[in-house]
């Protein structure tokens, strides 16, 4: 899970373009909306395009998008339950 958290800081960096923030930067557990990262509205369609277009996943449920992108860690905890059950 250490390697799926750290190739997810970076592809954030990237997807968000995300210019005075390195992958570094972002904690694992750190809020990524609000008084944390700082993420809109807008950057959650970026990370919904994220997830599609990186790991072929999708958040069926809105309300389940709250709790996916609540950090980096519970998007790979999303990311790591999902792949399992698709196999």
């Amino acid at each position: 899970m250490d390697q799926l958290i750290a190739d997810l800081k970076g592809q954030i960096v990237v997807q968000l373009k995300l210019k005075n923030i390195k992958r570094e930067d972002i904690g694992d557990d750190q809020p990524l909306f609000g008084g944390g990262l700082g993420l809109d509205s807008l950057d959650v369609l970026e990370l919904i395009v994220l997830l599609k277009q990186k790991y072929n996943l999708r958040i069926s449920n809105p309300e389940d998008g709250l709790k996916v992108f609540q950090s980096v860690r519970t998007m790979a905890e999303f990311i790591t339950a999902n792949r399992v059950q698709n196999m």
